[in-house]
């Protein structure tokens, strides 16, 4: 009795379709970044059309698919699959907003106020101690954290860089100085309890954090209810992470860290295409 590593006769890889739900207009968007890109580095041809390299990057980012069952459904390989997902997800990125711009943005359109908050998006876990900064405590995993700033509508305006998971959501916002942003624009942020104390104004705040109690003080009925009125109006910036988290390539990362910061710009600017069509 012999073992052969050979297929069976008559047998071939099996492939299946897959719906992408995103409109046109992204899968377009792409197509055109990938068309001005080889225009510019004088590239004559790829081995598929820009058409079909955005829709295998959409597939990649939406649903998570593996590079490598991607690589086998289109004939090609998992490293020029790779080649054009980092391709894409940096010409997406170079569109993404800066904060100031951003914020800018939001006033000139007559709004008053943003809302802030910050998440973490799980990665592997690493062995090492480089690894060990991100580990959160607070999700009990590890992961990479970032900001995000909302309009009251609860639609995306910028992402932070991402940073260790161990990063705490104001040492975040110190970092980048949202506070003296927000003065610039002359514009307001609604944010829950981890950013209290990043603003110390007390007659003028910019950056609204409700009261917290503590063994010896109460909270007021007062208290209470503004920070019933407080939670009610951040609501809206858990509708922005929602549309981010429909790229399931967030669910958990398994892209190099240090393009995480690229990757989420990119899907900023991704999403915003969808959200505001």
């Amino acid at each position: 009795m012999t073992r052969t590593q050979e297929r069976a006769e008559g047998t071939c890889p099996l492939v299946y379709q897959c719906r992408l739900p995103l409109s046109t207009r992204t899968v377009n968007h792409l197509a055109d970044l990938l068309r001005c890109r080889l225009k510019a580095i004088r590239s004559r041809w790829r081995i598929l059309p820009p058409g079909r390299i955005a829709v295998i990057v959409l597939a990649v980012l939406r649903h998570d698919q593996r590079l490598a069952d991607m690589a086998g459904g289109n004939n090609v390989s998992e490293s020029t699959v790779r080649r054009w997902r980092d391709e894409l997800i940096a010409l997406l990125a170079a569109q993404a907003p800066r904060l100031d711009r951003a914020l800018k943005k939001i006033a000139r359109q007559g709004e008053e106020v943003v809302l802030i908050d910050g998440t973490l998006i799980p990665t592997q876990r690493r062995t090492g101690k480089a690894n060990r900064r991100n580990y959160s405590g607070k999700h009990h995993h590890h992961g990479l954290h970032f900001l995000a700033l909302t309009d009251e509508r609860g639609r995306l305006i910028w992402i932070s860089a991402a940073r260790p998971g161990r990063t705490h959501d104001i040492t975040a916002a110190r970092h980048d100085h949202i506070l003296a942003h927000l003065r610039a624009a002359g514009l307001g942020a609604l944010a829950d309890l981890g950013f209290r104390g990043l603003d110390n104004e007390v007659h003028d705040p910019v950056v609204v954090t409700g009261f917290t109690a503590t063994r010896a003080h109460k909270l007021t009925p007062g208290q209470k209810t503004a920070n019933r009125v407080l939670a009610t109006g951040r609501a809206a910036v858990e509708h922005g992470f929602a549309h981010l988290e429909n790229w399931r390539t967030l669910t958990k990362l398994r892209t190099d860290p240090a393009r995480a910061t690229d990757l989420l710009r990119a899907l900023l600017v991704l999403t915003n295409l969808e959200v505001n069509r």
